[in-house]
Parts: structure tokens; C-alpha cells; sequence
């Protein structure tokens, strides 16, 4: 067996191999790294010649059987390779026709990569991540500049940034770093590595740092981290301040560019930062021995490249940290895991004197901690930008990586050629049942059992003698006009025209069976086609036959489906033996990125091993989660979220996720107690701080309470009276109270008093009074129980039909009517003011633990509140109607979060939650349209104008329409307006909307589903009872004619 040697290796220049690779994806835009490889080896190393080759007119992309195979694994490498790494997102277009401009291009390019790369020892890799911290940190000084909206700063109360129990802590997005917190939160929860990182001391002769750019860089930033750990663990706050972790990793490079990080390479960098680190103190504390680094132990692992290239077989052992895997084509990880793991023709591997190429990897060594990069991202050559893969993708919880170890490697094989045998009969299979169930040789086929029954339902219909057109004679008109759809040449063949028929009356007319005008059939006329002639002997062997086929038919059917289901189990199963389910790795954490190939938010699922749990966290939120609701977000192909990154760790390594212990006492040390001294003390003066900010905030409350009360003692000057309010626009006052809505119901009650004197005129006052109540009960309780049209809505016109739909108890309604019937507005004659007497009478008679009086008040406080959602509903609506969507959006915002209160306490407290959420849904979606024309119409304060709209207005509701996963119209109605704003991501425009387009993105993509601060509900008019009824009737008809648009 040979070591293929290195086919790139010019004079030594091997050791910047992955970096001229990533250059020249980067200048030309072409994501395989075969034809890379093919072009550096054909230029000798030269890049200039490389970039010339793959950007020339006529270059033609070779076939994979074609090209000469690649070798991964190189002598002499780097420790760390990335096999098949993503595309570079900024691609150079430089396949222009003028060949001088392109050479100066080319030239230039690497002329100031290569001078870059000697003056600082910093890779192009590098300078990316640079210009993506740089942006981040600029983002967050800008920030401070800028009025924001009040919603995406922090709390002025402390009590609402303070960390409840033992709730996990948050990470704040200080600027386009919510993939910071992605990746720092999913480390964090692996207690290995949150321990070393802890527990990290820097070297002794740190004083003497930093010799090189690297111990310049890496000391300081795990200085940092190992802070941001400890406040993570101890803090006192919901979420802390990871800037200065960020200002490290931004003052490491120099650059001026700007972009969103992609994840995956700063996961790769981040690691390869700490491995440096470790490694100096390493280096310092050996003795004698070979230094070991704790990163490489818990991060890399080892894979064997066995292969043939040219004919020629080789095997190399190589090392690899986060494996890459491509998404496109493949339905799970397995599949995925195949494809990576088998390249080319495998066939050639196990035999002799064969020219094709390929290769196989066996895992060696798996990492305690083993990350699937996923390729999510590809390059569009024709549009000239990346593009994201939404395909559905599905990983699962354990993952057993017997099957792709190397001392698996034969049975391995064996079960691979059994499921490639199997999967070609389960193709003969499914073909064969396809013809089953697709049968014939037209454009339209059918299920041949469906076939076969049609024509037994043909055959046993009952034979008719005539012609379908013959049958129409009698029934043609009498005045010779032919039916429109017989031909005349038709009729003249048939015989005598209808003319000739006699008729019973020369006024009388046929009834004209019109096909295309008339739905219902004539009752003359057979339901279906039938045969005009068959004999019962003919009919019984025509239906034996067709009875026969179909069983057999069926049958075949069966039989074929229930093949291809064994199959296909088989095929489950077939790694599910003992043997191969040796090496378990359980999911730790999920990254998810939601939005476009150029912009989205991160956020991360991961597993509380301790509460067997799943938590989503989500920058400064973090929530309990479900599996359900990671398969949703992750696996792809239901909305713009996707996971790009799962880290699994091998769930036989319990020292992984284990608790520390004392080890004095043996209890699990937990908190501030698994701090080191230094660290102890910092989280200690951080949480004093904050404890400050609270005992200030106290003492600010209790002196505003102290001026008020104060304020409250001053005796005040009459309030001067009102101006009067023009007739027709209502004016704008608190609420009317239970005493102020009684004044309407003057009417009912006097109505109900004169129905009881009529029926009994010679009793006295009381009994009339029982009378008029009883009569009073029977009108609401009919109310209650009709089911009136959505226009009319009885509980408007009083609380006690209210309260007899939500069922109150009968003490809260007998006190109800007591008080309609005891109230001041009935004292303008003798007979109603004695009835009010003996009502005010039996109201002071009621003893205290009759009637529940807190219980009381909520039902009327919430009838109150019923009637504040119908104004915020109906003037939202008028709004809505009149075009006026801005104005809209805030009563509806407020009818809908009402009426969700009122629903929580049963189905009648409240108004049609579809109808309030569809209306609210419209709202959103035509303001964004309207930001969006605004924004595209490219003036500066038409622009300006749009973003106002989107942060102010839309983008603090976004997390009203996320948090119930349930309103699916909701949720695509949220991608639709991202995917508007995404769109504008590969189009040209001037550098300072591209700029404000950068700013706002991260904001509309971001998935926190934390409700935000809203400003005060909007101020709503005083209506007595007849116009809130007449008003709200009004607009609930209007809506009844305009179309729903889906509702």
C-alpha cells in the first residue's frame, strides 16, 4: 500500500495549500475543489495561471469520472483540514471579455493577498472574520448614536434584567453577534470545556508576552472569555455584556470591510484561537514529554483516506475538527454521512489494475465532542450570488458512528453492498407498481384497479337502444331552431328536421336542455354512459373476467406494496444489530440560522443532560423547548430556519456533562462555588453593581411615591368645566363606569316597571319590583340564548346577557339587576322612584358573605373590559377600511392581546380571534408593502420614512405573530414580509441603502418570540350603549360584503 505524495506541492508551498484554495474560490466563485486542485496543479503552484485557467472563455468544468481524483490528506499539512468547506459568499466577477483588465485584476488580487499574508503572518480567512467583528463592534458604537426605538434598548428597570432563579443566563446582541452567542452558549453547556476554560491559568512568563501575533491575540481574548464564563455561571442578571470579548477578537485584525459572520468559520477560527492558547501553557508545563493539548483531545479526531488515484492505491491517516457535510440530495444525516464518506468509484478499491479514482474515510479516532458542519450555502453562477439550501434535512437524537469506523470497515462494506443490492430490486418494485398504479399510455393514467372497476360499471349499466344525440329529437324546438350544439349537416343526415314534429299547441315549448348554461341534469336522461347492446351471456362472462383481473390486480398490488415495505424496514434496520451500535453519540446543540444566504439570525437549541430538557437560546432569551420544536426550526424545508451546525458528543463519555464534585465532602459543587478565587471575586463585584442599580431603582420608586402622596394632600382648585364637543366627534375620556353604562338602561328598566304595574297595578311597590326584575331576566336570558348574526352582538347591550353566556354565578346577577333597578336615573316619577327605593333597600339587606364582592367587581371588571375590546376592534376596523393602516395596527394590536386575555378565561368572554388576527395579519403585511415601496423608491426620506415604518411599527409586533406556533398564517405571513426585504440582498444599489439595508436586516430577522414594550393604548371615545351597538353593527356589516382575502 502507497502514500500518494502531495500533487500540489511546488517547492514546499504546501503549507498554504488550504489558503490558495480558499483564494481562488474566492476570485472566481467556484465552489469544487477538484477543479481548484486540478487547476493549481496544471499552473505548477503559480495562482495567477490557476485564476487565468478557471476564469478563461472556454474553461470547461470536468466531470467527476473524468478528472483526475484528489488526495485529502497531504504529508507534511496542517494538523487541521476542512474537507469540502463552503464557498466564499464574496465572489469576484471577473469573467469579463476584456482579457488586459481581467490579467491587471488577477494580478492585483493576489499581489495584495500574498504582501498582506508576509507583512502580518494573517490569512485571508482571518481578514474575514476581521471585517465581520469590526462590522459587529461598529454596529454596536453606532448604535449609541442613533435613537433606536425604545424596544431594542435594555429595560430602564433592573428588576426586568434580573435573572430569575436559576434560570440559564442570556447573551445581549451587541450588533450582528448573535452567532457569538450561538456558538459561546452551545461550548458553555459542555462542562469539560466550561471547566477548562475556567480553570485556565495564564503562563507564568505571561510578562514577557507576546513573543508572536498569535500570544498577542490569544491571552488576552481567553482572559476575556474566561470572565464572560464566569459571569454566565454566577451572574446575577438575565443576560449579560459580551463586548469585551468581541473588542478582543476585533482588535486581533484590521479591516474596513463588512459582512455578517458565517458561523461555521468562526466556530473553526474560535477553536483554533483556544488551541493556540492551551498550547502555550501546554508548552510550558511539559516535562520532557510531548505537551498535550486539551482542545485537540475534546475537538479532533482522525480519519483514514483510503483510495486510488490514477490506478495507483494509497492510505493516510489525517486529523479533522468540524467535518463538513453537503445537504443538497440528501433526506438525513446517514445519507449525508455516506456520501462524505465514499467518493468516486469505490469499486476500484478491491481490485486490481483498475484506472478509475476514489477513496473511502474511516473514522480512527472519533472527538469526545464531534461538530457536523452543514452545507447549507451554495454559489449561483448565473445570478452571481450565494444562495441557501432549504431542503429538509433530519438528524437524530443518537447517532450511532459504528458503521463509519475503520475496524467496521469490512462488515461495513458488506452491508453496504447488501443495501445497493437492495435498493436496485426496490427500484424493479417500485417501477412495477407504478405501472399498477398509473395505467395507460395517454397523458391522463389512472390506477389500473380503478380501470377495471370503471368498465364493470360500464358494462352493468342498464343497456340503453338509442344514441345520445338521437335521444335529443323529441325534445328539439318546434320552431326549427336547432340546439347550439348540434351541427345543422348533422341533423340533416339524422332525418326530418324538428320542424316536422307535430306539436299539442302552437304556444307550448319544449323544455331545451342546455349543457353548458343548466346544472341539473333532465330526469329522462341515464346518469351514466351504458352499452346499447350486450346479451345477459355476453354481460356474465365480461363481468367474471373483469372481477377476476381486478382481484388479481389487487392482489399484485398488495403484494408489491408490501414488498417494498419489508424492503425498505430491512433496510432500517440493517446497522441496528449489537455490533453496530457500539459507539453512541447523543445531539448536545443544534446552531439554527433563519433568513437568507447574505443575512439571518443564529440562534441555539441545546439539551439540559442534567433535566432532561431541551432549552432555546436565543441571544438575551432563554426558554424551555421541545424536540417538536427543534425538528420544526432545524430540519428545514417548513420555513427560512434551518440548522447549519450540530454538535454531538459520545454519550459513553460521562465526564462531558458531568457535575464537579467536592472533594472533601463529595457534594456537587454548583454556581459561584465551581468559580476559581479570581473569578469568584469578579462575578462578586458584578453582582454588587447590579444590586446597586436595583437599591437605586427602589429608592427612585419610593420617592415618586412620597411626592405623590404628598401632591395627594394639597387640597386642589375646582377643576374648570369642560369645553363643549362638536357634535358628531365623539370626545376622548376615560371609560364610562358601571354606574355611567346604568344610565342607558333607563329605558329597559322602566320599560320592564310599566309591564309589571299593567299586569299587577293593585300590588304594592315590591311585588311590582320582583315582577319587573323577573320580566327583566326573561328578555336578557332569551337574548343570551338566540344566536344573532356577527352585526349583533347582545352582550353589548347589557352585562347581564354578558354573564349569562359565560355562566356568573346567580348571586352576581340578581345584585346586577338590583342595581339597574335601584339606580338614581329611575327617580323622575313617584312609581319608578318607589321601586328604586325598595331596590336600594334589598341592596343595603345583603349581608357581606352573600355576595363575594371581589368576585363581583371582576365580573363587571370584566365586562368593562369586553366592551374597551369591542371600541379597540371597531375603530381599528374603521381605520382598516379607510385605508389608514397605521393607525390601524395600534387598535388591533390591542383588540387582539385583550381579546386573547378574555378568550384564556372561556369561548364567550371574548370577540372572533380569527377575525381580530386576519385583520391584524393585513395590517402588517400592507404597511411592510408600503415601507417597502418607500425604500425602494431610493429618496432619502421616503427611505428613512420605510425604516421608521419597519422599526417602529413592524418589527416590535413581528414576536405577537411568532409566539403562538399554532397561527401557521401568522408565521408564513412573517417570511413573507422577511422574504420581501431579503430580496433586495442580491440586487445593486447605492452604497448608503445597502448600508441602512446591513443595519436593519438583523433586526426583522431576528426570531425572539419575548414580547416588547408597547407604547400606552391609544386614548378611545365615550359611546353610550345605543352607538357603541349601532356603530359596531355598521362595521361588522361592511365586513360581511368586502372578501376575506383567505380569513
Amino acid at each position: 500500500m502507497t502514500v500518494e505524495q502531495n500533487v500540489l506541492q511546488p517547492g514546499g508551498a504546501a503549507k498554504h495549500q488550504q489558503t490558495f484554495l480558499n483564494q481562488l474560490r474566492e476570485i472566481t466563485g467556484i465552489n469544487d475543489i477538484q477543479v481548484l486542485q486540478q487547476a493549481l496543479k496544471d499552473s505548477n503552484g503559480n495562482l495567477e495561471l490557476a485564476v487565468a485557467f478557471l476564469t478563461a472563455k472556454n474553461a470547461k468544468v470536468p466531470q467527476l469520472e473524468e478528472a483526475t481524483y484528489y488526495q485529502t490528506a497531504l504529508p507534511g499539512n496542517d494538523r487541521y483540514i476542512s474537507v469540502g468547506s463552503q464557498a466564499d459568499t464574496n465572489v469576484i466577477d471577473l469573467t469579463g471579455d476584456d482579457k488586459d483588465d481581467l490579467q491587471r485584476a488577477i494580478a492585483l488580487s493576489l499581489e495584495e493577498s500574498n504582501r498582506a499574508f508576509r507583512e502580518t503572518g494573517i490569512t485571508d480567512e482571518e481578514q474575514a472574520i476581521s471585517r465581520v467583528l469590526e462590522a459587529s463592534i461598529a454596529e454596536n458604537k453606532a448604535s449609541l448614536k442613533r435613537t433606536h426605538p425604545e424596544v431594542w434598548s435594555d429595560s430602564p428597570n433592573p428588576y426586568d434584567r434580573k435573572r430569575q432563579d436559576n434560570c440559564p443566563v442570556g447573551l445581549k446582541n451587541v450588533g450582528n453577534t448573535c452567532w457569538f452567542s450561538a456558538v459561546i452558549q452551545s461550548l458553555f453547556n459542555l462542562l469539560e470545556f466550561r471547566r477548562l476554560v475556567l480553570n485556565f491559568n495564564p503562563p507564568a512568563n505571561a510578562q514577557d508576552l507576546p513573543r508572536n501575533q498569535k500570544e498577542h491575540r490569544n491571552l488576552p481574548f481567553m482572559r476575556e472569555l474566561r470572565y464572560l464564563f464566569a459571569l454566565l455561571v454566577g451572574s446575577k442578571r438575565k443576560y449579560v455584556d459580551p463586548s469585551r470579548a468581541v473588542e478582543i477578537l476585533k482588535d486581533a485584525f484590521k479591516s474596513n470591510d463588512s459582512q455578517q459572520q458565517d458561523v461555521s468559520e468562526f466556530t473553526h477560527k474560535l477553536l483554533d484561537w483556544l488551541e493556540d492558547a492551551f498550547q502555550i501553557k501546554a508548552e510550558e508545563e511539559r516535562d520532557g514529554e510531548k505537551p498535550k493539548n486539551p482542545m485537540v483531545e475534546l475537538f479532533y479526531g482522525r480519519f483514514l483516506a483510503v483510495g486510488v488515484l490514477e490506478g495507483k492505491k494509497f492510505e493516510n491517516t489525517e486529523m479533522f475538527g468540524q467535518y463538513p457535510l453537503q445537504v443538497n440530495g440528501f433526506k438525513d444525516l446517514h445519507e449525508c454521512l455516506e456520501a462524505a464518506m465514499i467518493e468516486g468509484e469505490i469499486e476500484s478499491l478491491h481490485s486490481e489494475n483498475s484506472a478509475k479514482s476514489g477513496q473511502e474515510h474511516w473514522f480512527t479516532e472519533l472527538p469526545p465532542v464531534l461538530t457536523f458542519e452543514l452545507s447549507r450555502f451554495e454559489f449561483n453562477q448565473a445570478l452571481g450570488r450565494p444562495e441557501k439550501i432549504h431542503n429538509k434535512l433530519e438528524f437524530p437524537p443518537i447517532l450511532y458512528l459504528d458503521r463509519y469506523m475503520h475496524k467496521n470497515r469490512e462488515i461495513t462494506r458488506i452491508k453496504r453492498d447488501e443495501i445497493k443490492r437492495l435498493k436496485e430490486y426496490l427500484t424493479v418494485l417500485q417501477q412495477r407498481l407504478e405501472r399498477y398504479l398509473s395505467y395507460g399510455s395517454g397523458p391522463k393514467r389512472f390506477p389500473l384497479v380503478d380501470v377495471l372497476q370503471y368498465a364493470l360499471e360500464f358494462a352493468s349499466s342498464k343497456p340503453v337502444c338509442t344514441s345520445p344525440v338521437d335521444d335529443l329529437g323529441a325534445s328539439a324546438p318546434a320552431s326549427g331552431t336547432l340546439p347550439p350544439q348540434i351541427a345543422p349537416s348533422t341533423v340533416e343526415q339524422q332525418g326530418p328536421s324538428s320542424s316536422d314534429v307535430p306539436s299539442t299547441s302552437p304556444v307550448q315549448r319544449s323544455v331545451i336542455h342546455k349543457p353548458f348554461t343548466q346544472s341539473r341534469i333532465p330526469p329522462d336522461l341515464p346518469m351514466h354512459p351504458a352499452p346499447r347492446h350486450i346479451t345477459e351471456e355476453e354481460l356474465s362472462v365480461l363481468e367474471g373476467c373483469l372481477h377476476r383481473w381486478r382481484t388479481e390486480v389487487e392482489n399484485d398490488t398488495r403484494d408489491l406494496q408490501e414488498s417494498i415495505s419489508r424492503i425498505h424496514r430491512t433496510i432500517e434496520l440493517m446497522y441496528s444489530d449489537k455490533t453496530m451500535v457500539q459507539v453512541p453519540y447523543r445531539l448536545h446543540a443544534v446552531l439554527v440560522h433563519e433568513g437568507q444566504a447574505n443575512a439571518g439570525h443564529y440562534w441555539a437549541y441545546i439539551y439540559d443532560h442534567h433535566q432532561n430538557r431541551w432549552m432555546k437560546y436565543n441571544d438575551i432569551s432563554v426558554t424551555k423547548s421541545t424536540w417538536e420544536e427543534l425538528e420544526r426550526d432545524s430540519f428545514g424545508g417548513y420555513r427560512n430556519a434551518s440548522a447549519y451546525c450540530l454538535m454531538y458528543i459520545n454519550d459513553k463519555e460521562q465526564y462531558l456533562i458531568q457535575e464537579e464534585f467536592n472533594k472533601e465532602t463529595g457534594q456537587i459543587l454548583v454556581g459561584m462555588d465551581t468559580l476559581p478565587s479570581d473569578l469568584r471575586d469578579y462575578v462578586k463585584e458584578d453582582n454588587k453593581r447590579f444590586e446597586k442599580e436595583l437599591e437605586e431603582w427602589d429608592a427612585e420608586l419610593a420617592q415618586k411615591a412620597q411626592q405623590e402622596k404628598l401632591l395627594s394632600q394639597i387640597p386642589r382648585a375646582p377643576a374648570p368645566s369642560p369645553a363643549p364637543v362638536q357634535a358628531g366627534e365623539p370626545e376622548y375620556l376615560e371609560q364610562p363606569s358601571r354606574t355611567d353604562i346604568s344610565k342607558h338602561l333607563k329605558e329597559d328598566s322602566v320599560q320592564a316597571i310599566n309591564k309589571a304595574l299593567a299586569e299587577q297595578e293593585d300590588r304594592g311597590p315590591e311585588a311590582i319590583m320582583d315582577t319587573a326584575i323577573k320580566l327583566e331576566y326573561t328578555r336578557l336570558l332569551k337574548l343570551a340564548q338566540e344566536d344573532p348574526p356577527p352585526e349583533c352582538d347582545y352582550r353589548l347591550r347589557h352585562a347581564i346577557v354578558y354573564f349569562i353566556q359565560n355562566q356568573a354565578p346567580k348571586k352576581i346577577i340578581e345584585r346586577t339587576l338590583l342595581e339597574q333597578f335601584g339606580d338614581h336615573n329611575l327617580s323622575f316619577d313617584e312609581r319608578c322612584r318607589n321601586i328604586m327605593k325598595v331596590a336600594q333597600a334589598k341592596l343595603e339587606m345583603i349581608k357581606p358573605d352573600e355576595v363575594n364582592m371581589e368576585e363581583y367587581e371582576r365580573w363587571h371588571q370584566d365586562y368593562r373590559h369586553f366592551r374597551e375590546t369591542t371600541m379597540f376592534l371597531m375603530v381599528g376596523l374603521e381605520f382598516f377600511q379607510k385605508k389608514s393602516y397605521m393607525e390601524a395596527l395600534l387598535y388591533l394590536i390591542y383588540a387582539y392581546q385583550n381579546n386573547k386575555e378574555l378568550l384564556s378565561k372561556g369561548p364567550y368572554r371574548g370577540h372572533d380571534e380569527e377575525l381580530i388576527s386576519h385583520y391584524r395579519r393585513e395590517c402588517l403585511l400592507k404597511l411592510n408593502e408600503h415601507a417597502a415601496a418607500l425604500f425602494e423608491s431610493g429618496d432619502d426620506q421616503e427611505v428613512n420614512n420605510g425604516l421608521i415604518i419597519m422599526n417602529e411599527l413592524i418589527v416590535p409586533c413581528l414576536p405577537l405573530l411568532l409566539v403562538d406556533e399554532m397561527e401557521e398564517k401568522d408565521i408564513v405571513a412573517v417570511e413573507d414580509m422577511r422574504n420581501r426585504w431579503c430580496s433586495y440582498l442580491g440586487q445593486e444599489m447605492e452604497p448608503n441603502l445597502q448600508e441602512k439595508l446591513t443595519d436593519f436586516l438583523p433586526k426583522l430577522l431576528d426570531c425572539s418570540t419575548e414580547i416588547k414594550g408597547f407604547n400606552d393604548p391609544p386614548k378611545l371615545p365615550s359611546y353610550s350603549t345605543h352607538e357603541l351597538c349601532e356603530r359596531y353593527a355598521r362595521i361588522m356589516l361592511s365586513l360581511s360584503r368586502t372578501p376575506a382575502d383567505g380569513r
